[in-house]
């Protein structure tokens, strides 16, 4: 063992039995524990290209995720209602997160989750956030919860069918099926109660959905597009209708007072969704939009609901890091200040999107594609 890391978990010892671990639970837990290369190799990685909203959404919601989520939602339906009944938490939307999570538990990751956690805390990056992580999977073994040797999970920690992080299973995780242990990684009971803790702890509305698509009218602002991970204009339902939104398919939206976002995950071109409150407990979970949406439509899909009326381009070519890079380096000669081109597609680089877009007269929604990229490169 490297003298340095030796030196770092006899400290990492005396916190954690400051913290009230047990010295048997510490040492079994750290019996083989060694710093993992593919571990860092997986932290620092970086893609190479952006995510399509095409690509994620084929990926995340296809026929066959489709059918077998339809098939366990049949499967577990009485615990599920049960489970609803105390969370008020939709069933769909639990099965919904498990697929999405580890595909109806088929990829839980196999990373011993404290050698994960311990090689992310030793290592400088991110340092103090994982060493809180590493105590709170040290303190779950102690529990007796799970053995080390079944504590497996992503490179990251992330744990078991729901990938709960050590924290949140400390905060949320429920033992459903009265064995005394909370086992997410096992028992069905556990695995749906602890989801359902979590999304009834954060404020999940039981009675509502996630969102729907829409259309829009064609004198649309595109100002009124949220651009932040978390929707910032909310109009209600009546005000949206005002507009001139209406449903997918035609239809007039109901009478309605809930407050709603409109979103444009794939830009102009794609589906244009109206989103509500539990969309927001949705990005509680994961701060993507794409998961989001993607929870959203699949939980849609397991109980029948209609398919996407935009249908994906039939070249969907994705921005790479370095396009994204050019795309912001590009708006700032031109005076519009997309923030350091890192290739990141964050607010300030989306509001500048925008205001190029205004200035130029093309609908800005704020959305980086090659084709903007063409339209920029033609003017220098």
């Amino acid at each position: 063992m490297d003298p340095s890391f030796k030196e770092w978990v006899a400290e990492l010892r005396d916190q954690a039995l400051d913290e009230g671990i047990s010295p048997n639970t510490f040492d079994r837990a750290f019996e083989r524990v060694r710093p993992l290369d593919r571990v860092i190799e997986l932290d620092r990685s970086q893609p190479e290209f952006t995510l399509s909203f095409w690509r994620y959404m084929s990926n995340a919601v296809n026929d066959r995720r489709i059918e077998q989520g339809r098939e366990l939602l049949q499967q577990h339906r009485p615990l599920l209602q049960r489970v609803e009944q105390r969370y008020g938490v939709q069933p769909r939307f639990l099965v919904a997160f498990w697929g999405l999570e580890t595909n109806y538990g088929g990829t839980f990751g196999n990373f011993p989750v404290i050698s994960a956690l311990a090689t992310l805390a030793y290592d400088e990056r991110r340092s103090a956030f994982f060493r809180e992580e590493l105590m709170h999977a040290l303190k779950i073994l102690d529990s007796g919860d799970i053995s080390p040797e079944r504590m497996e999970g992503s490179w990251a920690g992330a744990m078991g069918h729901l990938q709960f992080m050590p924290s949140t299973y400390t905060a949320y995780a429920t033992d459903a099926d009265g064995d005394s242990r909370r086992d997410i990684w096992g028992s069905m009971p556990d695995v749906f109660a602890s989801a359902a803790n979590f999304l009834s702890s954060i404020g999940w509305r039981g009675d509502e959905t996630w969102g729907q698509e829409v259309r829009l009218p064609a004198d649309f602002d595109w100002s009124l597009v949220s651009i932040e991970t978390m929707p910032e204009t909310l109009k209600t339902i009546d005000e949206w209708k005002a507009i001139g939104l209406r449903g997918a398919d035609g239809a007039t939206l109901p009478v309605d007072n809930r407050e709603a976002a409109v979103i444009l995950p794939a830009g102009s071109d794609g589906p244009a969704f109206l989103v509500y409150h539990n969309y927001t407990r949705i990005l509680q979970w994961n701060r993507s939009i794409l998961y989001a949406v993607a929870v959203g439509y699949l939980a849609d899909k397991l109980v029948g609901g209609p398919d996407l009326t935009v249908s994906a381009p039939q070249e969907d070519v994705r921005l790479s890091v370095d396009q994204v890079e050019e795309i912001q380096s590009r708006l700032g000669r031109l005076g519009f200040n997309a923030g350091p081109a890192d290739g990141k597609v964050g607010p300030m680089t989306r509001n500048a999107i925008r205001e190029y877009q205004k200035s130029r007269d093309i609908p800005a929604d704020a959305f980086p594609s090659r084709k903007l990229l063409r339209q920029i490169r033609s003017e220098e």
